[in-house]
C-alpha cells in the first residue's frame, strides 16, 4: 500500500460510487519506507488491525489497495499464480471490510514490469493489451466478491502517444468485460494522474465532489472534451422519448376531467397569444396516432405522465373519472402491443386546481391526496406499468410556481411557499414510494423514482475557489435540494441548510429563506425512496460568487450569480444553451455525490432542446446536432467513467403546449400542425436521426444481419388445365352471388385470416424514387413523355423529385416500421440499374440503393416483395423498339438474371411484371401513358405476345438456376376488374362479362395458369372480327406448341390488382377501326349505386372484389391468391383526414375475408395501395391513393400518417376484422313485467279522414298539396284501420304483444282543435279500439299527439302561437277524461323534435314551413315543451290519484359518433349533434332548461349576426320549475347512429348552422328502404347508456324502434328480423351489463303503412298490407314469428342451457278462413265440436218433442170436431 495519499479524481466506470464528500479516501501505510508498497510478498505486519481501527474512529471510509502484477502473475500466465501472494491479498480485503472500511483496489500502475516487458513488450506493445485483460479476469475471479470499486490503471501521464493509446485500449476492454461478467455493484476506472494534498496532521483530506469532478474534467481542451466516441451503448440500453399530460392531451374538459392550474392559467389568457392547452396535441384521442410514431422511432420506452385531474378530478379520491381511467388504460395497452414499455409519471405540473385552491403543494393535505392518487395508479396500471416516476421536474414547481409565480399557481413566494412547497412534496414522493414498497412491490415487480432537473454548473474564473465552491452551491440548491434527502440522508444539503441560516442570522428582519424542518422520522421515511435516479437535462451555466444579500430566491441565498458563454449555442428557449459535455460531468457529479450509498441505476429522463416556430420546423438540424452531442456525452459517462446510465430519453415525442410560451417552441422529434383541427403529426429529420441511433444503440457500426430473411417454400408446379369455355364453367360465380339481395351482399363479416397471413403495403420506383438523373442513373420512357412540353399531365407534373424516396430511405423505413406491415411491395428501376438497359452500363449506386432498401426492410421484419417491371422501360431501349420488338425477351430475361443474382439471397417474392394488360393496351393501344404507340388494333396483342414470352423466360431462369439455393416464389401481378352483367337472367349479358374478364385478365392470365395459350372467348372473337376485317389470319399471334409449354404453369401464386367494378353489356361493335376494344364486343358502365371516387369509372365497388377471387379460384384451379394493389384515389385537396379511404379498406378487405373464410379462396396476402401519396401517372400530384401524405411543395417531402395509416395498422394488428364487443350476442331476460308493444300513428293507418264528422288536420292539408308526398300518396284511407279494429286487434293477438301503442287523431274527436265540437263518433272508435284490446289482454298506450295538428287550429298559427299551449292542456283533459279510466299508459307528444325542425324548419312534413329555419323550430319546440308539461301536471293533478296511470313524453334521436374517432373537432361535432337532438327536449323536461351548450351558441350565433338576442326563446325561472321533472319515464324512438364532423355555415341563422355539424354513415352499415336509415346497432347502447347518464337514470320504455324496406314485395323480410335481434340485444346489453332502466321495448311498425312525405314506398310493418286488394288485407311477414318468439322468450335465452320451450313456436293452421296457432286451433276446434255437439241435441231433442206434439195433434183431431178442411 502506498504511504501517500492519492486522490482519484478521474475514473471510467461507476466508481463514483464507493466516493462522498462526507469521507476520506487514504492509501494507508502498512509498513516502514517513504516509497515502499507493501505488495504481499511477505506477511500482513502485526498490528495492522489496530492502526486500521484508529483509521476508522477518524473517519476513513475508504482505503486503496495497489496489486502487484508481478508478485500474482510472475510469468505472467494466469494459470501460474504465487498461490500465498492470492491469499495474502484476501487477507487483506477481508481484514478491511471486517473494520468497516472499503477497498479501492488498483490493478496496476502505467509503468510495465521488467519480467513482462522482457517477454511481451510494453505499453507500445498491442500484445500487452490482451496480456492486460487475462490479468484482470485473473483478479476478478479471486477479489471480485471482495470489492466493488476498482481502478484499472494509476499514473497515466507517465504514458505518451501510442503507449496511452494501448492502454486506454486495454482499459476499455477491461472495462467492459467487468460490466458483462461482474453484477454493477461496483466500479472501475483509471488514475489519470496524482494528487496530493497534506495538512499538518500528515493525512490528506478528500475534496468535495464538485471539486473532484471539476479538478477531473476542468482542464480538459475543448478538443479533447468534444472527441466523438464511435462506441455502442451496452446491450439492453434503454432509448425513450417522452410527453407530458397538460402539453399534449388535450381533452380539458373530456369525461369529467377537472380543471387542472394550467387549464386556468391558459383560461386567464396568460399564455403568449392566449394560447391554451384545451386542445393542444388532441393526444387524448389520437393515442393510435401516438404509438405510431414510437414504433417508427424504434424507441422501447415511452415516458408519459398521468394528468391527476383527469383521473380524479377534485384531486381526491372520492371523485374519479372512469373516462379518464380508461384512456390510460387504452394507452398503455397499445404500448405493450407495440412492443413500447411505458414509464409513467404520476405527476408533472398540471395540480388539480381543486387542490391549489386549498394552497395546493403548501398544503400537508396534498401529501396524503397524492398519497390515494399514487396508490390508484399502483393499483390500476401496475400489472402492466413497471417503472414510475413520482414527481418530474419538482424544481420547477417550486421555483416558477412558487417562488418566482411565472409557472401557475403564480405564488411570488421564495421566502416560504416554495420552500414548503419543496418540502411537501418531497414528502409525497417518498408516501408513494413506501405505498408501492408495501402494498405492490412483491406483485408487480416494479421500480418507482424520481426525474430531478439540473443544470451542469462551472466556475466562471476556474482560478478563483470561491466561484468553484459557488458552483458547488448552484447544484446543491437545485438539485441537492431535492437528491439530497432522497439519497443522501434523509434531509436538506448542509451547504444549503447552513447558507440559509447565515441568511436568517444577516437578515433578521428580513429572512429571505424559510426552511422547513424534517423531523427524524420524516428523514427516515424519505431516505433511500428511489429505486433509480432519474435526470432531466437540458443546459450549464457559468457561476461566480456575489453577495446576494438579503434577496430571497436561490441566487440571492446561495450566493451566487449565473451566466451563460456567449460561445454556447442557443435555442429558442432563453434558458436553453447547448453545452453538451456538461451532461457527462453532471452525471459524474450524481454518481459520486449521491449513488455512493444508495447503488441504482441513472435513467436520464428527459433531454431535449426547442426550436422556434418559425423556423423550418422539418429540417432541424440544430436539434440534431444537440442530441448527437448530449446522446454521446452519455455514452463517455457510461464507456468511459462507468456511470450506470441504463436510458436516454429525448424530450419530446412531438410539438407540445410549452406553458407560458404556448406554441412557440417546439421540442418534438415530431412537428404538429397546430392550426389544422385534425393535428396532423409530421415527422422532423431529428426523428429519423434518433431512429438510427436507437437501431444503432449508440454510434457504432451496424453488422450485416440476414437472419431474418423468409424462406417462402414454393408450391408444386401447376398442373395444365383445359382452356376456357365459352362462357367459362366460372359462370358459377354470377350464379351464386348475382342473385343475392343487398342485405345479404352487404352483410358484414367478423373473423380473421390466417396466422401467417401477408399484410403489405405497396410503392413503384418511377412514382417515388425520383432522383431521375442521380448517381447515373439512365433516363426511361417516363423521364421522356414527362419532360416533353407537350405533356398533357396537370400541371406539367413529373417525377423527377416525387417522394424523393431515393434520398429518403430512412424515412420510408420509418413509415413502414410504423404501419408495421409484414411485407413492403416495391419496383426497381431498370435505368437506375442499368442506365441504357444493358448489363454493360451497370450501375453499382443504384445497385446499392436498393440493397440498403433490402437490407433495411430485413432488418424491420418486412419481407421484400419486388417487382422488376414497372411500366419505367429504359428509354434506350424504346429507342430500339421497346416491347414490340421481340428481342426485348432477352433483355429482360438478362436484366433479371442479374436481380435474381444480386438480391436474391435476400428477396423471396418476385413479380416480373406489373399489369401488363396497361403495357400493352394504355401504352401501345390507346397511347395515353409512355411509350404512347396508339395502335390499337395490332400493336397491343403483339406487345402482350412479347410480354407473356419475357415473363416465362425469367421464370425458368430463376426455375433453372437460383430457385434450389435461394428458395423464392416469383410470379407476375395481373389487374382485373369485376364485370357484373347488366341483367343476370338475360345469358348473353352473362356471356358478355365473362368475355369482358377474359379479355382483360384472361389475355395474360390464361396462358400462365392455364394452357399456355389465349382464351377461347378471346382466339374466338379476335380471330373472327379479323376475318370479317378482310384480314387473311387473326390479329391476335398464335403461340407454338413449344411457346404453350414453356409458358404454362410459369406462375407459382396469383398476385392480383384489383380496383373496381364494371357493369357489362352485350354489343355489337364496329369494325373499322381495328381495336382491341372493338373486338370485345360490349359496352362497359359504371356500378352507380356505389360511390365515386377522384378518378372517373373507378368506383369503390367492394363486393365484386369477393366475386374476381371466386371466379380466379373456379377459373385457374383454386390458385393461392395474393392481392398486390388494392386502393382508393382521393384528391389532393384531401390530406389526412382521409375517412373515404378507410372505408374503403374496410368494405374492401372484409369482401377478401368473405371470400378466405365463407368461400374458401386462397387468400393468402393482402397490399394496400399505396405507402404514400406519389406521382400518379398522368394524374400527376391531382390525386394520392397514400396512405401517408406528402408534401410536395415542400422540398423535404415530408410524410404525415393519414387517419387510414392509422386504421389499416389496426387491421393488420387484428389479423382482420375479430368480432367486436358491440355484435357479440348477449344471452339473458328482461325483467319480468317487460313491455312488450308495436306502434301505429293515426294519420299513418286510420283512413276515413272525412268519416263520421272528423275535422281536417295539417297532413290532410299537406297530402293533398302537389309535390308535397311520393306518389302523390295520401292518408284519405291508409290501412282503412277506422274500419278494421277487430283485424289490427287479431294481428296483434298474432305478435303476442303485451301493449299496443298508437295515437289519437285530435281532429277526429275534437274537429276544430277545440272543446267546442266534441265529435262523439270518432271518439266512439277509440273506445271500441280501447275494449277490444283489453279483452285481448293488451294494454292500450296512448299518444295524444303524432303530429296531425287539426287545421282549424293551424289557420290560427298552430304552434308557433302560444295559446296552442292551452288548447292542447285542454285535449289532453278531454281525453283523459274519456279514456283515462281504462288507460293507464300516456305519451303527451310524438317527437318534438321532428315537429319543430321537420315541420316548422325544412319544411318537409306538416304544416310545410320553411322560410322561417332561424327562429320558427326553436319557437314550435319552446311551445311544445309547454305544452307537455301543462298536460303531465293536469295528469299528475286532476286523475293520477284516480286512474293509477303513467304519462310522459316520447322523445326520438339518433346517436351520434365522430366521423374521424381520433379527432376533437368530430368529437365534438358528435357530442353537438346528439345535444341538438335528444338534448333539445330531454334537457329541460329532465334536468330543466336547455343545456348550456345549445343556449350558449345560439345565443353567440344570433348576436355575431347582428341580432339583439338569441333565437332561442328563454323559459322564466318559474316556467324552469314547472317543466322540469314532468315525465314518469323517458319515452324515446331510436332508429339508427350518424357519423359526424364540423360544418361551418358562416353566418347563416337556422337550425343546421347552430349545430355545426355535417353527418353521415358507414358505408359498411346496412341500408333500409330509408335513405336516412342505417342498420348501426351499437348505437342504440350508446344512446341508452347516454340517456342514463345525462338523465338520471329513468325508466325507459323504447316507444319505437324499426326498419323499413323499398321495392318489391318479400315477405321473408330477413333483413328487418336481422335488425330486431341487433338492437334488442343492444337494449339487452344496456339493461343487464350497464344497469340502464328500460322498462319495455316497441317495434315500429304494426303493419306497413303511409310513411309520411315518402307515402307508402317505404314500409316499416311486421305485417303487410296488400294495397292491391281493396279489402287491405294483413299478411304476417316472416319477422312477425322472430319478433314474437322474442316476445316469448322475454328475450334470448342461452343456448348452453339447452332447449328452451320459447324457442320453438307453435306452427300456424288455417282454421275456418283463420290463420291460429296449433293449440289455438284445437282449442277452436274443440270448441266448435262441443258447439256442434250441443247443436246435434238440441236439433234431437226439438225434432223429438216436434213427433210428440205432432202425434198428440192427431189424436186430438180424430176425437174433435171436422177441421175446415174435413168440411171441405
Amino acid at each position: 500500500i502506498c504511504p501517500q495519499w492519492t486522490l482519484v479524481f478521474l475514473s471510467v466506470g461507476p466508481v463514483s460510487h464507493s466516493l462522498s464528500v462526507n469521507f476520506t479516501l487514504l492509501s494507508v501505510p502498512l509498513q516502514s519506507g517513504v516509497d515502499a508498497v507493501f505488495d504481499c510478498s511477505s506477511a500482513i505486519p502485526p498490528g495492522s488491525r489496530q492502526y486500521l481501527q484508529d483509521l476508522r474512529l477518524r473517519g476513513v471510509t475508504h482505503l486503496k489497495v495497489p496489486l502487484w502484477w508481478t508478485q500474482l502473475l510472475p510469468t505472467g500466465v494466469s494459470t501460474q499464480p504465487q498461490h500465498h501472494v492470492v491469499s495474502c491479498y484476501q487477507k487483506l480485503l477481508k481484514l478491511l471490510t471486517d473494520m468497516g472500511l472499503q477497498p479501492l483496489v488498483v490493478l496496476h500502475r502505467s509503468t510495465v514490469p521488467e519480467s513482462l516487458q522482457s517477454r511481451w513488450g510494453g505499453w507500445e506493445s498491442p500484445g500487452l493489451v490482451h496480456m492486460f485483460q487475462q490479468y484482470a479476469d485473473f483478479v476478478w475471479t479471486h477479489f471480485g466478491h471482495m470489492c466493488n470499486s476498482w481502478v484499472t490503471l494509476s499514473d497515466l501521464d507517465e504514458l505518451k502517444d501510442e503507449e496511452l493509446l494501448h492502454a486506454l485500449e486495454a482499459h476499455s476492454r477491461v472495462s467492459r468485460h467487468y460490466q458483462q461478467k461482474v453484477p454493477h455493484t461496483g466500479s472501475t476506472g483509471p488514475h489519470s494522474t496524482r494528487r496530493k494534498f497534506s495538512d499538518s496532521t500528515g493525512m490528506t483530506a478528500l475534496t468535495n465532489t464538485y471539486q473532484t469532478v471539476w479538478r477531473s474534467f476542468g482542464e480538459q481542451s475543448p478538443r479533447v472534451r468534444d472527441l466523438f466516441l464511435n462506441e455502442s451503448f451496452p446491450s439492453g440500453f434503454q432509448w425513450a422519448t417522452s410527453s407530458e399530460s397538460f402539453k399534449v392531451e388535450g381533452g380539458w374538459a373530456e369525461g369529467g376531467k377537472g380543471e387542472t392550474i394550467w387549464d386556468r392559467f391558459g383560461h386567464e389568457h396568460k399564455v403568449l397569444n392566449n394560447q391554451t392547452a384545451d386542445l393542444a396535441c388532441d393526444s387524448f384521442h389520437k393515442v393510435d396516432y401516438d404509438t405510431y410514431l414510437l414504433r417508427g422511432l424504434q424507441v422501447d420506452t415511452y415516458q408519459f405522465s398521468l394528468s391527476w385531474a383527469r383521473i380524479f378530478p377534485s384531486g381526491h379520491k372520492d371523485t374519479q373519472s372512469e373516462e379518464g381511467v380508461l384512456y390510460y388504460h387504452k394507452l398503455i395497452d397499445a404500448l405493450i402491443e407495440s412492443g413500447i414499455q411505458p414509464v409513467v409519471t404520476l405527476y408533472h405540473w398540471d395540480l388539480p386546481q381543486a387542490l391549489q385552491d386549498h394552497g395546493g403543494w403548501t398544503n400537508q393535505s396534498t401529501v396524503e391526496a397524492f398519497k390515494d392518487y399514487a396508490d390508484f395508479c399502483f393499483s390500476r396500471f401496475g400489472d402492466r406499468v413497471k417503472t414510475w416516476n413520482t414527481l418530474s421536474s419538482p424544481w420547477v414547481v417550486s421555483h416558477a410556481g412558487y417562488g418566482t409565480g411565472k409557472h401557475p399557481p403564480e405564488i411570488k413566494d421564495y421566502v416560504v411557499a416554495s420552500y414548503q412547497a419543496t418540502h411537501n412534496m418531497l414528502k409525497s414522493h417518498a408516501e408513494a414510494w413506501h405505498v408501492y414498497n408495501n402494498k405492490y412491490r412483491k406483485t408487480q415487480g416494479g421500480q418507482v423514482g424520481i426525474a430531478l432537473n439540473s443544470d451542469w454548473a462551472e466556475p466562471v474564473d476556474p482560478s478563483r475557489p470561491e466561484d468553484i465552491a459557488a458552483a458547488d452551491r448552484y447544484l446543491q440548491f437545485m438539485l441537492g435540494w431535492f437528491a439530497h434527502p432522497i439519497f443522501v440522508n434523509g434531509d436538506y444539503p448542509a451547504i444549503l441548510k447552513t447558507q440559509i441560516e447565515q441568511k436568517r442570522a444577516e437578515c433578521p428582519h428580513s429572512a429571505p429563506a424559510v426552511l422547513p424542518v424534517f423531523t427524524h422520522d420524516e428523514s427516515q421515511r424519505i431516505h433511500g425512496t428511489a429505486d433509480f435516479f432519474g435526470l432531466n437535462h437540458y443546459t450549464s451555466r457559468l457561476v461566480n460568487h456575489s453577495d446576494g444579500g438579503c434577496t430571497p430566491g436561490p441566487q440571492g441565498v446561495g450566493d451566487f450569480q449565473a451566466h451563460v458563454d456567449p460561445s454556447w449555442p442557443s435555442t429558442a428557449s432563453d434558458w436553453i444553451y447547448s453545452s453538451p459535455w456538461g451532461l457527462r460531468r453532471l452525471l459524474n457529479y450524481i454518481s459520486i455525490e449521491y449513488l455512493n450509498i444508495t447503488k441504482v441505476p441513472v435513467y436520464i429522463t428527459g433531454n431535449g432542446m426547442p426550436s422556434e416556430y418559425s423556423v423550418d420546423t422539418l429540417e432541424d438540424t440544430g436539434r440534431i446536432k444537440y442530441m448527437r452531442s448530449y446522446i454521446n456525452e452519455a455514452l463517455k459517462a457510461i464507456i468511459e467513467d462507468g456511470v450506470d446510465v441504463q436510458r436516454f430519453t429525448v424530450q419530446s415525442l412531438m410539438d407540445g403546449f410549452e406553458g407560458q410560451q404556448g406554441y412557440s417552441e417546439r421540442f418534438g422529434l415530431h412537428h404538429v400542425n397546430f392550426e389544422d383541427p385534425d393535428r396532423p403529426r409530421t415527422p422532423k429529420q431529428s426523428a429519423y436521426f434518433y431512429s438510427q441511433v436507437v437501431k444503432q444503440n449508440g454510434f457504432g457500426f451496424p453488422r450485416d444481419d440476414l437472419s431474418k430473411v423468409v424462406h417462402i417454400h414454393p408450391n408444386q408446379h401447376p398442373k395444365m388445365l383445359p382452356p376456357s369455355e365459352v362462357p367459362s364453367k366460372s359462370k358459377v360465380v354470377w350464379e351464386k352471388f348475382s342473385h343475392q339481395s343487398k342485405f345479404q351482399r352487404k352483410l358484414y363479416h367478423y373473423g380473421t385470416f390466417p396466422q401467417h397471413f401477408s399484410w403489405g403495403v405497396s410503392s413503384s420506383a418511377y412514382q417515388t424514387e425520383g432522383g431521375w438523373n442521380a448517381d447515373g442513373k439512365g433516363a426511361s420512357i417516363w423521364d421522356t413523355f414527362t419532360h416533353k412540353p407537350s405533356s398533357s399531365i396537370p400541371d406539367k407534373a413529373n417525377g423527377d423529385v416525387a417522394c424523393d424516396s431515393y434520398h429518403r430511405l430512412k424515412e420510408d423505413l420509418y413509415m413502414l416500421r410504423a404501419l408495421k406491415v409484414k411485407s413492403y411491395r416495391f419496383s426497381l428501376s431498370w435505368s437506375r440499374i442499368f442506365p441504357n438497359g444493358l448489363r454493360t452500363s451497370l450501375n453499382q449506386k443504384g445497385v446499392d440503393y436498393y440493397n440498403r432498401l433490402i437490407d433495411g426492410l430485413l432488418a424491420d421484419n418486412i419481407t421484400p416483395m419486388v417487382t422488376l417491371y414497372y411500366w419505367d422501360l429504359p428509354q434506350a431501349l424504346q429507342n430500339n423498339g421497346g416491347w414490340y420488338n421481340v428481342g426485348m425477351i432477352d433483355i429482360f430475361n438478362d436484366f433479371c438474371d442479374f436481380c435474381f443474382a444480386t438480391f436474391g439471397d435476400r428477396v423471396k417474392f418476385w413479380m416480373t411484371f406489373n399489369q401488363p394488360y396497361t403495357i400493352a393496351w394504355s401504352g401501345y393501344g390507346l397511347g395515353q401513358i409512355p411509350p404512347n404507340v396508339k395502335n390499337p388494333g395490332t400493336a397491343p396483342f403483339k406487345v402482350a405476345h412479347n410480354l407473356i414470352k419475357a415473363h416465362a423466360k425469367a421464370y425458368h431462369t430463376y426455375d433453372d438456376k437460383y430457385r434450389r439455393s435461394q428458395g423464392g416464389l416469383v410470379s407476375i401481378a395481373l389487374n382485373g376488374d369485376w364485370f357484373e352483367p347488366k341483367d343476370v337472367n338475360v345469358p348473353r349479358e352473362v356471356v358478355a362479362a365473362d368475355r369482358a374478364l377474359q379479355f382483360q385478365l384472361g389475355w395474360f392470365a390464361h396462358p400462365i395458369f392455364k394452357n399456355g395459350d389465349y382464351p377461347d372467348a378471346m382466339k374466338w372473337q379476335v380471330g373472327n372480327k379479323s376475318e370479317l376485317q378482310g384480314l387473311s389470319e387473326s390479329r391476335l399471334p398464335v403461340f407454338s406448341d413449344e411457346e404453350k409449354r414453356f409458358i404454362q404453369g410459369t406462375a407459382d401464386m396469383f398476385c392480383l390488382n384489383h380496383y373496381t367494378t364494371k357493369i357489362a353489356s352485350h354489343a355489337t361493335l364496329r369494325l373499322s377501326p381495328k381495336s382491341y376494344e372493338y373486338d370485345r364486343d360490349l359496352t362497359e358502365d359504371e356500378e352507380k349505386d356505389s360511390p365515386t371516387t377522384a378518378i372517373s369509372n373507378q368506383r369503390a365497388v367492394a363486393w365484386g372484389l369477393r366475386r374476381l377471387l371466386n371466379w380466379i379460384k373456379e377459373e385457374y384451379g383454386d390458385p393461392q391468391i395474393y392481392i398486390t394493389e388494392n386502393g382508393v384515389s382521393t384528391d389532393s385537396k384531401t390530406t389526412w383526414d382521409d375517412s373515404a379511404r378507410v372505408f374503403y379498406y374496410k368494405t374492401y378487405i372484409n369482401e377478401a375475408l368473405k371470400a378466405h373464410d365463407i368461400d374458401g379462396v386462397k387468400v393468402k396476402g393482402y397490399t394496400a395501395t399505396s405507402l404514400m401519396d406519389s406521382f400518379e401517372w398522368l394524374h400527376g400530384y391531382t390525386v394520392g391513393f397514400g396512405l401517408h401524405h406528402v408534401d410536395f411543395t415542400n422540398p423535404n417531402r415530408p410524410r404525415t400518417p393519414k387517419y387510414s395509416a392509422h386504421f389499416y395498422y389496426q387491421v393488420i394488428k387484428n389479423n382482420g376484422f375479430p368480432t367486436t364487443d358491440d355484435d357479440k350476442p348477449l344471452y339473458g331476460h328482461f325483467r319480468k313485467d317487460f313491455i312488450w308493444s308495436t306502434a301505429t300513428a293515426s294519420y299513418q293507418i286510420e283512413g276515413g279522414w272525412r268519416a263520421d264528422g272528423k275535422g281536417l288536420s295539417i297532413w290532410d292539408k299537406f297530402a293533398h298539396t302537389p309535390l308535397r308526398i311520393f306518389n302523390d300518396d295520401n292518408g284519405d284511407i291508409a290501412c282503412d284501420s277506422y274500419h278494421k279494429v277487430e283485424e289490427d286487434v287479431e294481428i296483434l293477438k298474432h305478435l303476442k304483444v303485451t301493449h299496443y301503442r298508437f295515437s289519437i287523431s285530435w281532429s277526429r274527436v275534437l274537429p276544430d282543435g277545440t272543446t267546442k265540437h266534441i265529435n262523439e263518433a270518432g271518439l266512439n272508435y277509440y273506445h271500441k279500439l280501447v275494449d277490444t284490446l283489453l279483452a285481448a289482454n293488451i294494454q292500450p298506450h296512448i299518444t295524444l299527439y303524432h303530429w296531425d295538428l287539426p287545421q282549424a287550429l293551424q289557420d290560427i298559427g298552430g304552434w308557433e302561437n302560444e295559446t296552442i299551449v292551452v288548447k292542447f292542456r285542454d285535449y289532453a283533459d278531454f281525453i283523459f277524461s274519456r279514456l283515462g279510466h281504462k288507460v293507464k299508459f300516456w305519451i303527451t307528444i310524438n317527437e318534438p323534435y321532428n315537429i319543430a325542425n321537420v315541420g316548422h324548419g325544412y319544411g318537409a312534413a306538416a304544416p310545410g314551413i320553411s322560410f322561417r329555419p332561424g327562429t320558427a323550430p326553436y319557437t314550435v319546440g319552446h311551445n311544445l315543451i309547454k305544452a307537455h308539461a301543462e298536460a303531465w301536471h293536469l295528469y299528475n293533478d286532476k286523475y293520477r290519484a284516480e286512474h293509477k296511470g303513467i304519462i310522459s313524453i316520447t322523445i326520438n334521436s339518433d346517436w351520434s359518433e365522430p366521423r374521424n374517432p381520433y379527432k376533437q373537432e368530430d368529437v365534438d361535432a358528435a357530442r353537438r349533434v346528439v345535444q341538438f337532438y335528444i338534448g333539445w327536449f330531454a334537457h329541460p323536461i329532465f334536468n330543466g332548461d336547455y343545456s348550456h351548450m345549445m343556449k350558449t351558441i345560439i345565443r353567440e350565433r344570433s348576436l355575431a349576426a347582428g341580432l339583439p338576442k338569441s333565437r332561442l326563446p328563454e323559459f322564466s325561472p318559474e316556467e324552469i320549475q314547472r317543466i322540469k321533472g314532468t315525465y314518469d319515464y323517458f319515452g324515446f324512438n331510436h332508429y339508427t347512429t350518424v357519423l359526424a364532423f364540423p360544418v361551418d355555415y358562416g353566418n347563416l341563422q337556422h337550425y343546421d348552422a347552430d349545430r355545426g355539424a355535417g353527418t353521415i354513415a358507414d358505408r359498411t352499415w346496412l341500408d333500409s328502404g330509408s335513405g336516412w336509415l342505417k342498420v348501426s346497432p351499437f348505437g342504440f347502447r350508446r344512446i341508452l347508456n347516454f340517456i342514463k347518464e345525462n338523465y338520471g337514470n329513468p325508466p325507459i320504455i323504447i316507444t319505437e324502434n324499426g326498419i323499413s324496406e323499398r321495392g318489391p314485395v318479400d315477405l321473408n323480410d330477413v333483413h328487418r328480423s336481422y335488425y330486431y335481434e341487433k338492437y334488442i340485444t343492444q337494449v339487452l346489453k344496456a339493461y343487464l351489463l350497464d344497469g340502464v332502466d328500460v322498462r319495455g321495448y316497441t317495434a315500429w311498425s304494426l303493419m306497413d303503412n303511409l310513411e309520411w312525405a315518402t307515402g307508402f314506398s317505404e314500409r316499416f310493418g311486421l305485417f303487410y298490407v296488400n294495397r292491391s286488394d281493396p279489402k287491405l288485407p294483413r299478411v304476417a311477414k316472416a319477422s312477425v314469428s322472430r319478433y314474437s318468439t322474442i316476445i316469448s322468450c322475454n328475450g334470448f335465452p342461452d343456448p348452453a342451457s339447452g332447449p328452451n320451450e320459447c324457442l320453438n313456436p307453435e306452427p300456424e293452421v288455417h282454421f275456418l278462413g283463420m290463420r291460429l296457432s296449433s293449440s289455438s286451433a284445437q282449442t277452436g276446434l274443440n270448441t266448435t265440436f262441443a258447439l256442434l255437439t250441443v247443436a246435434v241435441f238440441g236439433v234431437i231433442c226439438s225434432s223429438y218433442w216436434f213427433c210428440r206434439t205432432r202425434k198428440s195433434s192427431t189424436k186430438n183431431r180424430s176425437k174433435g170436431p171436422l177441421s175446415v178442411e174435413t168440411q171441405l
